[in-house]
């Protein structure tokens, strides 16, 4: 661990008494509550060392310690050694949350601190009604983290540029209009929308502020008649884009303005907003009499259910997207069977290059994971220049990896067995293959949820005992981000809302297995929610399996799989041959004849 961790924390407290607070909390958040975050916001890391997406930081006088879910509990415990920060695994029968830890070291007179522009309103309520019980008063308006932190990286200046036209479906006029009848109907005069994705897909804009997301900093604020402001880091548009976004009664005003222009609303307006997706700093700039009305943005469930025509537009990306993997794992294969020395950074390697080769390729959806062997059972692994696994003609190679293209995201996981497997390794992988063939081939009824479906893909795995600590699936935006809400495949949580699967969500099926110290599996193809049929009991749906790309059949072990999964695996390998086949030739095309042969 860098020493100028115990510096950075040291310079923190000094701050921390300077104001008189007792205890300051950083989770991993930003103005806009996204899940990856520009440098400016990345406190968490910065404080910590921890560069994990998930996971919040305690600082006290004499304590520190970071909460993070189960995908990171290996990689937090080696980025904290040597830090004295101490490390909470969440999800565990004996965890303590946050709160409950702050419960235990806090008493009346005392503050806690968390900056007002990293928490969602809901969140920093809850906070506030835990603590003040204890007599702790939480307090929003300081930025300590920020205070503190030496050579604070600026605000990002991207430009902000014009989904191609070519790619959209719907018109921004049209989606305002939309947004507006649904304001209309919970009596609303203004909308806010601080969420970079909703904002993005809202007037067909995309940018490049966060990493591998095509989104920008922004806020937007949208009245019920015809205009809507858009508040954006000066000069970030250009003379087209701001032409454009004028004709759509969409006017610009600097990203900073937000919190005066929220100021100057007067009574009796009504402005709508999603308090999960508000931060606390930018919703108290709403003046008190002014009338909220807190709910779901409207855009949020739009977005999430693609056309028909943005479907197609995906099935295409998938061809392109399939073909780069093929040509991928057919040359990494290639340089191990020639003794070329090869590591799992040469992984990222290839595949940037097959991709970069596709028509209307933008970037990656996301950092690539390639784990070999013990790196796979960290479902979050990330191979560095300074700490990276050298491959061998043995065991077995996971490649999580994703695309953004003009016409849609991708989001795939391939577990290529690299020479000699074990028979445990072999198990492994054919019982989270079981899992996926369950729920990719389910049928269910219309108003079912991910979590009601999420045991279809574990049923397998736990046959023999096993399981995994992540969800099933998530959301995938359209040529935006590769994790999207509302719906999603996962456990079901106490008090968490039940979004219904409806026809036109994106969403992935990835069920994994991990061993530490031995090996990881996870199989991943991205599927649409499609109509299946009408009986008496109602409406059913389905998935459409839309990833193409094989299987690495060497991994598996046949034996366990039974003749309707050995049907769908042939079904879906025949389908991937049809689609890719003429985008490939030599050795690829070769490669891709003996990975889809049938069983």
């Amino acid at each position: 661990m860098d020493s100028s961790v115990s510096d950075r924390l040291a310079a923190l407290r000094a701050t921390m008494r300077q104001h008189g607070v007792n205890a300051l909390l950083i989770p991993a958040a930003d103005p806009h509550l996204s899940e990856y975050l520009p440098a400016h916001w990345q406190a968490r890391q910065w404080y910590s060392g921890f560069d994990g997406s998930a996971g919040s930081l305690v600082v006290t006088a004499d304590e520190a310690a970071l909460w993070t879910d189960s995908r990171y509990f290996a990689q937090a415990e080696q980025q904290l050694a040597g830090s004295g920060i101490a490390l909470v695994k969440q999800g565990l029968p004996d965890s303590v949350e946050p709160v409950a830890w702050l419960q235990a070291r806090l008493g009346a007179g005392q503050i806690l601190a968390i900056a007002g522009d990293s928490i969602a309103l809901s969140a920093q309520r809850q906070l506030r009604d835990a603590l003040h019980a204890h007599g702790v008063a939480v307090r929003i308006d300081l930025d300590l983290a920020g205070e503190a932190w030496s050579g604070r990286p600026p605000l990002p200046t991207a430009p902000v540029t014009a989904h191609d036209p070519k790619y959209v479906d719907q018109s921004r006029a049209s989606k305002l209009a939309q947004l507006r009848e649904a304001m209309r109907e919970q009596g609303a005069n203004w909308h806010l929308l601080s969420s970079l994705d909703d904002i993005a897909w809202l007037l067909n804009l995309r940018g490049s502020d966060v990493e591998c997301n095509p989104v920008f900093l922004a806020h937007l604020l949208v009245d019920a008649d015809a205009q809507a402001t858009l508040f954006v880091g000066t000069g970030k548009t250009g003379a087209a884009v701001q032409a454009a976004l004028a004709a759509d009664g969409v006017a610009l005003a600097d990203y900073a303005a937000i919190g005066p222009a929220l100021q100057a609303l007067a009574a009796p307006a009504s402005i709508l907003f999603d308090a999960a997706r508000m931060a606390s700093a930018v919703a108290a700039c709403i003046p008190p009499q002014v009338q909220r009305i807190e709910a779901a943005n409207p855009s949020t469930a739009r977005k999430a259910i693609k056309s028909p025509v943005e479907i197609d537009h995906i099935r295409q990306v998938m061809r392109h997207d399939g073909a780069a993997l093929v040509r991928a794992f057919c040359r990494l294969e290639q340089r191990l069977a020639a003794g070329v020395a090869t590591s799992e950074l040469d992984v990222d390697s290839l595949l940037h290059k097959e991709r970069a080769r596709q028509p209307a390729w933008v970037g990656e959806s996301f950092a690539t994971i390639a784990a070999y062997q013990a790196s796979a059972a960290l479902p979050h692994y990330r191979a560095t220049p300074d700490q990276h696994r050298p491959l061998q003609r043995r065991g077995l190679l996971l490649v999580d990896s994703g695309g953004q293209y003009l016409g849609g995201t991708t989001d795939i996981t391939r577990v290529l067995a690299l020479g000699e497997t074990t028979p445990e390794q072999r198990r492994d992988a054919t019982l989270v293959l079981k899992g996926m063939i369950a729920l990719s081939r389910a049928h269910f009824p219309q108003g079912a949820s991910g979590p009601q479906l999420d045991a279809l893909a574990r049923a397998p795995l736990w046959e023999w005992g096993l399981d995994y600590g992540h969800g099933t699936g998530h959301g995938v935006g359209y040529f935006l981000n590769v994790h999207e809400g509302p719906h999603g495949i996962r456990p079901p949580r106490p008090g968490a809302s039940l979004v219904p699967l409806e026809v036109g969500m994106l969403t992935s099926i990835e069920p994994g297995l991990y061993k530490p110290g031995r090996h990881g599996i996870r199989h991943e193809n991205l599927a649409v929610v499609t109509a299946a049929q009408r009986t008496e009991f109602g409406a059913f749906l389905a998935f459409e399996t839309l990833t193409l790309c094989p299987f690495d059949r060497r991994a598996l072990e046949p034996g366990l799989l039974g003749a309707e999964e050995r049907a769908w695996l042939n079904d879906y390998h025949m389908t991937v041959h049809a689609a890719l086949a003429p985008l490939l030739e030599g050795d690829a095309l070769t490669w891709l004849d003996t990975h889809c042969a049938p069983l």
